[in-house]
């Protein structure tokens, strides 16, 4: 057994805990980072960049497949060879490993244990156990610790789940043939990417979901998916509690009970994939240890500067149950090295802080709902613009979706901007400028804007809360 001091434990090694390896290094302190699994944590090995590879893949596959929406445009689609598409995703994966964490760790620095790490000691003086790979024990003294230890999906108490041989978002990723078909449980943003991903390689798709699609985004959000889900093939059962699953022994087959609207049905398929959320990995830890507050649901609880109940030991990420971003992460990673080593006790805003959904079309939103911002004690008008008046969306042949804004009627401030569009993303990156700034109605509805962009579709809804938008002439708006 040995020992070391060093100024920064780390347990995880994603983004938020990168983010604040980055950050003490630069000022000049020594950092352990301790992984128990694949370093890189969530994002690049099982989340973001996998889930986007594969999405994209698939998109190409189906606009190929939907070319004939433009006139005199004609394409065909073969089979999906899918150990060939996984091996592609995977290669990218490791090439972004390599070259964004593990040459960053060189370039920085700092130590890295491949191992499991426990907390010891007291709350007065807290250390790290650490069992390596290899079998050596080694116990880390540090002046502050950072829990940046990430989720996993949450999977529900439902009869004879345990008992089937279910897909999570991390193990769909790694099927080597495209099912035959597929129950996707869930209506969030895994379930969503999830079930158009397979549906556009060739699976048939039925999602059981508990209340609507993005239930914590705007209604008009699930109307849209659930008609462009629709179109593409997949059955969405919206209201539908599971009660029970197994096996259908004539065929390997799973068996969903659920119930819908008060009466009770079953569904089948090759594959079910559970996809009904994310909570904090905190177990084996021992954090009441060392004084370590957590949640209902397991999350290390931290005030606005990160800190935990004990001083010297800091959370960033998802492990905080706070919003489960990849760039929320790392803002913390970085916002908690800051305040632990110069004591500016900085805090986030998450007022503007965006949320994406990358179906296709993307549903994207920015600030506030409308429900939100009225329980906030708002004075709500709101708009939606059907991007059937967005000329980059008429010229793309494609106008399923919207853009909503919702504003303060007291001085027109907008509150809130949620689109389903194609490359919405990148408009939730403009509202992000736009409430950050406290802009109005007038303010943006006057703005420079370039014609034959999904951006100036913001303008037209900052313009529809005055104009009847469907008098402009679509060059002179």
């Amino acid at each position: 057994m040995s020992s070391q001091d060093v100024d920064l434990a780390i347990l995880g090694s994603g983004s938020g805990a990168f983010a604040a390896a980055i950050r003490a290094t630069t000022l000049g302190k020594t950092v352990l980072m301790v992984e128990r699994g694949t370093v890189g944590g969530t994002c690049v090995n099982t989340g973001c960049v996998p889930s986007k590879a594969l999405l994209a893949a698939a998109e190409a596959r189906h606009t190929a497949a939907d070319a004939d929406r433009f006139p005199g445009i004609s394409a065909t689609t073969g089979p999906v060879d899918m150990p060939e598409l996984i091996e592609g995703k995977q290669t990218l994966v490791e090439g972004m490993r390599t070259e964004k964490y593990l040459d960053l760790m060189t370039d920085y620095g700092w130590q890295l244990r491949q191992g499991q790490a426990s907390f010891t000691g007291s709350q007065q003086d807290p250390a790290l156990q650490i069992t390596t790979d290899d079998g050596a024990v080694e116990t880390v003294h540090s002046s502050h610790y950072l829990v940046a230890t990430g989720s996993t999906p949450t999977i529900p108490e439902i009869e004879g789940l345990d008992g089937v041989d279910y897909l999570t978002s991390a193990t769909a990723m790694e099927l080597d043939e495209v099912p035959a078909s597929m129950l996707v449980v869930g209506g969030g943003y895994v379930g969503l990417e999830q079930a158009q991903l397979f549906a556009r390689l060739g699976t048939q798709v039925t999602m059981l979901v508990r209340s609507r699609l993005a239930s914590t985004e705007e209604p008009e959000a699930h109307e849209v998916l659930a008609e462009v889900f629709a179109h593409e093939g997949i059955e969405v059962v919206p209201r539908a509690l599971i009660t029970k699953v197994t096996t259908d022994s004539s065929n390997d087959e799973v068996m969903v009970t659920a119930t819908v609207d008060g009466d009770e049905q079953t569904f089948t398929a090759q594959q079910l994939l559970v996809a009904t959320g994310r909570h904090a990995v905190t177990g084996g830890l021992n954090l009441d240890t060392v004084g370590v507050a957590t949640g209902v649901r397991g999350e290390v609880l931290i005030d606005e500067t990160l800190a935990t109940s004990n001083h010297r030991i800091w959370a960033a990420g998802d492990v905080t149950g706070h919003p489960q971003f990849v760039y929320a992460a790392s803002a913390h990673g970085g916002l908690a090295a800051e305040n632990m080593f110069t004591n500016t006790k900085r805090s986030l805003d998450y007022t503007t802080l965006p949320r994406v959904t990358f179906t296709s079309p993307n549903l994207a939103a920015v600030g506030m709902t409308d429900a939100q911002a009225q329980a906030a004690g708002y004075r709500c008008q709101c708009r939606v613009l059907p991007l059937e008046y967005v000329p980059r969306a008429m010229v793309n042949r494609d106008i399923r979706g919207f853009i909503k804004i919702v504003a303060d009627a007291d001085n027109d401030r907008i509150l809130g901007i949620t689109a389903v569009a194609k490359e919405a993303a990148d408009l939730a990156a403009t509202g992000v400028y736009i409430i950050q700034a406290a802009m109005t109605l007038d303010q943006v509805a006057n703005l420079w804007s370039p014609y034959l962009t999904m951006a100036e579709g913001i303008k037209i809804a900052a313009q529809s809360f005055t104009t009847d938008v469907s008098k402009l002439s679509c060059c002179a708006a």
